[in-house]
């Protein structure tokens, strides 16, 4: 074998090699979003609300993620400083991670959150909005 049919040869697979590797998916954080199981809560101390993990490439629910930071405020309505506490809550579904929080006023509320999800190196951030009502 002579050094032009071994470089050839080795620039093919490194061509290869490339080509291979630009087509392979790694998930990243935006490939996942927090979706709200339902928009409407009860206006009050310690409503349910639930949220859904899922990935935005499969479409399917991720369970077991670690839910990590949780803010309550009520920026829709341009009150960003009026925050209520969260506290976890247990969900029997997978992918599906419930909270308790208190509802003092009635409108819109942003549920903001970021998790932490197996085999992912970044933080998922993600925040849906939900109504309050009496």
């Amino acid at each position: 074998m002579n050094k032009t049919s071994f470089s050839a040869g080795a620039l093919l697979l490194a061509g290869a090699l490339v080509a291979g590797s630009a087509t392979m998916s790694f998930a990243a954080a935006q490939d996942y979003e927090f979706q709200p199981v339902s928009t409407d809560v009860k206006q009050g101390q310690g409503s349910p609300v639930s949220v859904r993990l899922v990935d935005k490439r499969t479409g399917k629910p991720v369970p077991d993620a670690v839910i990590f930071t949780t803010r309550m405020d009520m920026a829709p309505e341009g009150m960003e400083m009026m925050t209520t506490p969260v506290e976890a809550a247990s969900s029997t579904e997978p992918g599906v991670y419930a909270f308790k929080s208190d509802f003092t006023m009635a409108g819109g509320w942003r549920f903001k959150l970021a998790a932490k999800v197996q085999g992912e190196p970044d933080t998922v951030e993600g925040e849906v909005v939900l109504k309050a009502a009496p």
